[in-house]
């Protein structure tokens, strides 16, 4: 009994979640205490309210440098990697399909203290790869921000390439819709 009134309460809970709206604030906090982030010292700052920009952290610490003393690649590499996609996937909604694909790091400088990146997509961009996107087209775009240590040089130089398409059932709504009008503007023979 105990059981079932557990898995209860954890389904309500689930519900009450999946209605709240998701905010660029809420999304920074949820963002910064994640595991994967709060543990490798990650903090996510900043999401615009429009979506158009993120400010992104790493504190290199004890727990997140490397055997010499400086930032370790694959926290640098985490702390930009899902930042672009999901900049595109709430600026286009739900009717897509948004992907981080494939990422690329160049390392220029040992990463010592705080290290900040920005990410920036545009509202142009987004409508591009909307229209880009339309009718079920696959889209590979790169996107490139830099890491900078606290006196703004750059420590290292970041690629991500985003997927985007529109979803099967949008398309196929849209692809009926227009055979639909299509044979409504016929005259009958």
């Amino acid at each position: 009994m105990e059981i079932d009134q557990a898995n209860a309460a954890r389904g309500a809970m689930s519900a009450m979640l999946c209605r709240m709206r998701v905010t660029p604030r809420r999304l920074a906090v949820g963002m910064s205490l994640w595991i994967p982030n709060l543990f490798s010292g990650i903090r996510v700052r900043r999401f615009a309210d429009d979506w158009t920009s993120a400010t992104v952290e790493l504190h290199v610490n004890v727990f997140t440098r490397n055997y010499v003393k400086t930032a370790f690649g694959g926290s640098m590499s985490a702390m930009t990697d899902p930042y672009y996609f999901m900049l595109v996937m709430h600026q286009l909604g739900r009717d897509y399909v948004v992907w981080d694909t494939r990422g690329e790091i160049e390392f220029l400088k040992p990463g010592r203290g705080l290290l900040t990146a920005h990410f920036a997509v545009p509202r142009e961009k987004a409508e591009e790869l909307r229209e880009r996107a339309r009718g079920g087209a696959k889209v590979l775009e790169w996107f490139e921000t830099d890491i900078t240590d606290a006196s703004g040089d750059v420590v290292a130089r970041v690629r991500r390439e985003v997927y985007v398409r529109e979803k099967k059932r949008v398309t196929t709504a849209s692809t009926d819709g227009a055979q639909r009008l299509d044979s409504a503007q016929r005259p009958a023979r």
